[in-house]
């Protein structure tokens, strides 16, 4: 079925059909319906490869999105399938393209092909050459995440630095002294990944404001490096208390060290963290954490790449979200002992640890 033969049932010219179905020009309403109708009963879809040379577009966006490690997390995949509903809302079509630098081959083929009309990237860098590619280029492209410069750039980010800070607040307001911070993986850390860069700083700045007694610790994306985790973090100081957690695909694993030593949560420690709502709810007890919105977050990257597409002289815009903590069921007052200003200053060497330690062996 195509176009001349709609025209033909329709009784008007092709480019009247044509015309219709791009927009490029009016068409009175009676004859768009009387098109309409013919499409509605031939079942007719256009096609995409004809509408592209003839309009420009090709009613695709391109997902750039490497895996962080060697598999997508449940937080990843989340932002997946947002981005998927909200280009669908409008009509957009997403095609997925899991490259982690401007050098990769299937980036190239993205944007020399042209196959989609502009990009959204994921797992951003503070130092990210496929932004700086895609700016060079003028490609309509919009961010998850932010830059160390993200000025005059279209993004949508998550105040990792204040939502870290916020949970060791909570923690500190509770009366817990000994704190240690889960991290992404060492390799993502050491590649600049700025989740795991400023949720890091937030979290050391306060530590140091509210005097808390701190270690940090890289942890790989799955359960039994959790575990591995806390087993070291309890090995390191057996008097911590309280951790604080940005890695949603370990906190499984986290669980099972604290029960396996015997720490009951919260009475005997206290978890929280930066997570998704729906996995923090997937524990027990429940996490007390930022929730991270991927849906929302997913929703306005489409809505700013749309904007862009649509008027493209708009001044760049962004979004910084920090939602509040989620107050659930594992957190809880410190004990006694935990508070006392002689546990607080047994250690002042390991405010200095390592950033970039590893939960290995």
């Amino acid at each position: 079925m195509n176009i001349g033969e709609i025209a033909k049932r329709a009784g008007v010219s092709r480019s009247t059909v044509s015309y219709a179905l791009s927009g490029k020009r009016p068409v009175s309403e009676e004859t768009r319906d009387k098109i309409q109708r013919v499409i509605d009963e031939l079942g007719y879809q256009p096609n995409a490869s004809a509408r592209a040379l003839a309009n420009g577009r090709t009613n695709t966006i391109g997902l750039v999105f490497p895996p962080a490690g060697n598999h997508y997390t449940g937080m990843q995949l989340d932002f997946i399938g947002s981005v998927t509903e909200a280009a669908a809302a409008y009509d957009y079509d997403v095609l997925l393209s899991p490259s982690g630098m401007d050098s990769d081959r299937s980036f190239q083929r993205l944007l020399g092909e042209r196959r989609v009309d502009g990009a959204i990237l994921m797992e951003i860098r503070l130092q990210d050459d496929r932004l700086d590619h895609l700016t060079a280029l003028d490609f309509p492209s919009v961010a998850i995440g932010r830059t160390a410069h993200p000025q005059g750039s279209w993004w949508v980010g998550l105040d990792h630095t204040a939502l870290a800070a916020a949970c060791v607040h909570h923690l500190a307001d509770l009366g817990h002294r000994r704190v240690a911070f889960v991290n992404r993986p060492e390799q993502l850390l050491r590649a600049g990944y700025e989740s795991a860069h400023r949720g890091l700083d937030g979290f050391t700045k306060a530590a140091a404001e509210r005097g808390l007694t701190v270690r940090t610790y890289c942890c790989g994306d799955d359960a039994a490096s959790g575990l591995a985790c806390l087993e070291r973090i309890l090995h390191d100081d057996p008097a911590t208390t309280a951790l604080v957690t940005l890695n949603e695909a370990a906190l499984g694993g986290l669980y099972r060290g604290l029960a396996q030593a015997g720490r009951h949560v919260p009475r005997d420690f206290s978890v929280t963290g930066v997570v998704a709502g729906r996995w923090a709810e997937t524990v027990t007890p429940q996490l007390t954490a930022a929730d991270v919105p991927a849906e929302q977050m997913g929703r306005l990257a489409v809505d700013l790449l749309v904007e862009r597409l649509d008027h493209p002289d708009t001044p760049a815009r962004h979004h910084l979200l920090a939602p509040p903590i989620s107050l659930r069921a594992s957190t809880a007052p410190a004990g006694p002992a935990s508070a006392g200003p002689g546990l607080a200053e047994a250690a002042p060497a390991e405010r200095g640890a390592d950033p970039t330690a590893s939960t290995h062996p």
